[in-house]
């Protein structure tokens, strides 16, 4: 099967083959005759499956008909980060080239007059995420109701971010006969119910089952001592012959630290996280796609949505909190039909993660030399657990605090037993209080920082060249 099998236009076919690709994969050939069709649709498929094309394609020739008008977009794809919306901003730049398609980019960073601008020009497809779209409608910059398509991206992951809320009110400003495609990964219940309400007799796609990590990728789980990770790590790097990895860590503090290892050791490494500016971001992207750079250090802001051809490795050097990360992680290799191997580091503390994302895969991830978890040398960590069991010393913390005045005889002799008792006693709410108060002065982890860097703001850099507002014939 080719792409002309598959209802497109002549002028579509030939710029999806001047970008290198002559067939279909199997979630296009299925979805793309569908949504030519006008049929709403569900399409669940792992990443690096040709996803985006599925429905950037056919909207592409769904919008050669008809004009747009000022502030109303005649289409609306709806995604989670500024990462995942640029990129499906260049799919339609790649593929739009001999269409006359006005196009604009809602993300945050972006000056708002801008934005404005483009919408009062009219647009035929609005890319944004929920929180810049849902400013510039309450400020009464957008009207809705001339838009016909639309497009739900990664539905797990807006569930994760917390944007079904918003998703849920944009879809009633839509008319009500529009037609709507929604696309993710895995198909929770809370996903299922938005589909229920929002879709009318969708068709339903489904390229793999529900959460199973990509079969092209060998997977690996390294039992390592916490301490060990970095010289473990360098250890894969060397023996594996890593041509191009990308490294995933939960915090950005670590993304930071263990970049600036890498670099210090020799290693043509970069960084990606949530404190850095888009315009940083992306810049680092760029360095990382055009080979300057072959090691890039990430959070999960890069988790989902990266297409870096040639990825042959991923390290998850901290085992991933949510097993639904694993399987976007990994995803960033073994794309679009190439092989890839993946990596998870994982300590004694890491055993309760590595079960959940062996349950919700369906297996077991194969250990590096066969060890079971944990592989850590314990003895320090029962030493430590011994030294706390003992309940008598922990008054001693907060003694100096509680000693009080009436807690002396009058004649100033120390406390008798009975009355060391009872200060001890008086002492117990104190010390509680105190121990209760403290891991509130250390930072809590942020959820977001495994995802995104929190809502659309944050960037302060240039617009690239790729995220113009028109797509020119």
């Amino acid at each position: 099967m080719n792409f002309a099998d598959l209802g497109l236009s002549e002028e579509l076919q030939k710029a999806v083959h001047e970008a290198g690709y002559d067939e279909p994969t199997p979630i296009q050939a299925q979805a793309i005759p569908s949504v030519l069709m006008m049929r709403d649709l569900i399409g669940i498929a792992q990443t690096g499956t040709g996803k985006t094309a599925s429905f950037v394609l056919p909207m592409i020739d769904i919008l050669a008909e008809g004009r747009s008008r000022a502030r109303m977009p005649r289409s609306l794809i709806l995604e989670p980060t500024r990462e995942l919306a640029a990129q499906v901003a260049e799919n339609f730049e790649k593929y739009g080239k001999y269409h006359k398609l006005s196009m604009a980019l809602l993300i945050g960073g972006v000056s708002m007059g801008d934005q404005v601008k483009a919408l009062e020009k009219g647009v035929d497809v609005l890319i944004a995420t929920p929180g810049r779209l849902m400013d510039l409608f309450g400020r009464g910059n957008i009207l809705l109701t001339g838009c016909n398509l639309l497009v739900i991206d990664e539905a797990d992951r807006m569930l994760d971010m917390g944007f079904i809320p918003d998703i849920e009110e944009i879809c009633t400003k839509l008319p009500a006969n529009r037609q709507t495609l929604l696309f993710s990964a895995t198909m929770p219940p809370p996903i299922k119910k938005l589909s229920d309400k929002f879709l009318s007799n969708p068709k339903l796609i489904e390229v793999s089952r529900p959460a199973t990590a990509n079969t092209s990728i060998t997977q690996w789980l390294v039992p390592v001592d916490a301490r060990k990770k970095r010289d473990k790590l360098c250890s894969l790097l060397e023996s594996e012959k890593v041509k191009t990895a990308i490294i995933f860590c939960n915090r950005k503090t670590a993304v930071r630290d263990l970049a600036k290892s890498l670099q210090r050791s020799g290693y043509s490494a970069g960084e990606i996280h949530g404190d850095m500016e888009q315009a940083s971001r992306i810049a680092e992207l760029d360095r990382f796609k055009n080979g300057d750079i072959n090691i890039l250090v990430a959070s999960d802001v890069a988790a989902r949505g990266l297409d870096v051809k040639g990825v042959s490795h991923v390290f998850n050097f901290d085992a991933p909190w949510h097993p639904d990360d694993y399987i976007h992680r990994i995803g960033r290799t073994g794309r679009a039909g190439a092989t890839g191997t993946a990596f998870t580091f994982a300590t004694k503390d890491d055993a309760e993660a590595i079960a959940g994302i062996e349950k919700l895969t369906g297996m077991k991830i194969q250990r590096v030399g066969d060890a079971e978890l944990p592989e850590a040398d314990e003895k320090p960590v029962q030493a430590k657990k011994s030294a706390r069991k003992p309940k008598a010393s922990e008054p001693k913390v907060v003694e100096p605090k509680v000693v009080e005045p009436k807690a002396v005889e009058p004649n100033g002799s120390a406390p008798n037993a009975a009355t060391s008792k009872s200060t001890g006693e008086e002492r117990r709410p104190e010390a509680i209080v105190e121990q209760k108060a403290r891991p509130a002065d250390k930072p809590k982890p942020n959820r977001r920082d495994t995802h995104d860097d929190g809502p659309d703001d944050g960037w302060n850099g240039p617009m690239p060249d790729f995220l113009s507002f028109g797509i020119e014939a």
